[in-house]
């Protein structure tokens, strides 16, 4: 996970900007510095990739908020002020303040930086697993984004009629480079050039820049998007997990799923989307897909050489999931990939949601079978036409 090799798996997935996190942390940040020469306006360029300084901070009611800064000085400034109320800020990537939501707001905010709650619906460590609302987390500090998390999407999130008035960011922590983790969930953006201030506006809606499009997991395939055991993994109907005291038949603890924890929430009946609100483009990892065609893990040592060797072909997983000619597919990839690609694009994939922590499961129709809700997918190109 060093800022070389991310650079060499983003530009196979087919991504141009990744997001540094942890770039509080002083050994990341010489890496950073490293690279950037000491200089740079918050975007920096790594082996052709765009890299964009950011951090995740834990607050003091268990809260996660996503901080993207303008620039190094952006960053040291802000580490400056916050770093008195941290205890591990020298040894955690994503250190725990002692300090509320509008407090960390507020001393972004006077740094120049953009900030808003990290994976907002998960039962754990969000903004919505622990406050009822952006006033009750916030205060009156200044707010830029939201970002949706795996087991959420807009349709969840645009029926709270408080989050119309924020971008809807679709990103996704990533713990290894394995294409089957980068980039699950990413963004389009609308932007001249790979700067601070054309992303800042890009995210803030201004001057015609704009975030064009949202893409990620289907919400039933994020490990919390059902009421479920954390132990094994049952899952339940919200009554019933009340009825039973958030207690499995096993003794494992139930969590709350956010599916259910919108519906608590919700003040739309339906998803009431904005003006100017981007379409949302179901994703899903093409190794995944990959495995379930072949019966093998995604991660296995067969999938991950066969996805290697499309890419050679290729050149990114996202070209070849959305845009890629399917009669080329079908001449290059397997009879079982090339189906489950067409699967994918034309409706014929399932999900079996997931919840209590563990993700949801894929199931592929057979050659002529539908059995998405939502029809099929389309390609990258026609979300911006």
């Amino acid at each position: 996970m060093n800022l070389k090799t991310l650079s060499r798996e983003a530009k196979r997935k087919g991504i141009h900007l990744l997001a540094t996190g942890d770039c509080l942390h002083p050994l990341w940040m010489e890496e950073i510095k490293g690279a950037v020469g000491g200089g740079g306006d918050g975007v920096f360029d790594s082996d052709g990739v765009k890299f964009i300084l950011s951090t995740e901070v834990e607050d003091r009611n268990r809260v996660h908020h996503l901080i993207l800064f303008p620039s190094l000085d952006s960053v040291k400034e802000f580490r400056g002020r916050v770093g008195r109320h941290s205890k591990n800020i020298d040894s955690s990537g994503r250190p725990f303040l002692d300090m509320n939501g509008e407090e960390i707001a507020s001393e972004a905010a006077d740094v120049d930086a953009l900030v808003g709650p990290a994976h907002a619906f998960t039962p754990w460590t969000a903004m919505y697993a622990y406050h009822d609302s952006l006033g009750e987390c916030y205060g009156d500090a200044p707010i830029h984004f939201l970002e949706l998390g795996l087991s959420a999407d807009s349709d969840y999130a645009d029926r709270i009629s408080e989050l119309h008035r924020l971008t809807f960011l679709s990103n996704s922590d990533s713990h290894s480079p394995s294409p089957i983790r980068l980039a699950r969930e990413f963004n389009r953006l609308e932007i001249r050039e790979f700067s601070w201030d054309e992303i800042r506006k890009a995210i803030l809606g201004k001057g015609g820049r704009r975030v064009v499009m949202n893409a990620g997991f289907p919400p039933e395939e994020g490990k919390y998007n059902r009421t479920a055991c954390t132990s094994c993994y049952r899952q339940y109907h919200i009554r019933e997990a009340e009825k039973m005291k958030w207690r499995c038949k096993c003794g494992g603890l139930i969590k709350k799923g956010v599916k259910d924890r919108v519906e608590e929430l919700a003040d739309c009946e339906k998803p009431v989307h904005p003006p100017g609100r981007p379409p949302y483009v179901h994703m899903l990892p093409l190794a995944e897909i990959m495995g379930k065609a072949l019966h093998f893990s995604p991660l296995s040592k067969t999938v991950q050489r066969r996805w290697s060797e499309l890419m050679k072909r290729f050149g990114s997983e996202i070209h070849m999931l959305l845009d890629a000619d399917m009669d080329e597919i079908g001449r290059v990839a397997s009879p079982a990939v090339a189906s489950a690609i067409k699967a994918f694009r034309t409706g014929g994939i399932k999900v079996i949601p997931g919840g209590g922590g563990r993700y949801g499961e894929i199931e592929i129709a057979s050659d002529g079978e539908s059995i998405r809700t939502k029809g099929r997918q389309r390609r990258l190109v026609d979300w911006m036409s």
